[in-house]
């Protein structure tokens, strides 16, 4: 009988985390939590389907604030 084992994923490896949501203006917003990436959007379906492109089609790693959110794009 052979068992194997399959490494878990360690926090390098987790999906980023992308907040969903509207800035002052009312537009709405993707950004990736550190600000590597983001975007904005003319509506929260596109702002979504973006977000679930950047981070590798995670779902349960987006989050919809009710905040309002601007995006802050870090600097290379």
């Amino acid at each position: 009988m052979m068992i194997q084992v399959l490494a878990s994923h360690s926090s390098d490896c987790a999906p980023p985390i992308v907040f969903v949501g509207k800035n002052r203006a009312g537009n709405w917003v993707a950004r990736e939590q550190q600000g590597a990436f983001g975007g904005l959007f003319i509506n929260r379906a596109e702002a979504l389907k973006y977000a679930l492109f950047k981070n590798g089609r995670h779902p349960e790693s987006i989050i919809e604030v009710t905040r309002e959110i601007e995006l802050d794009i870090a600097s290379p």
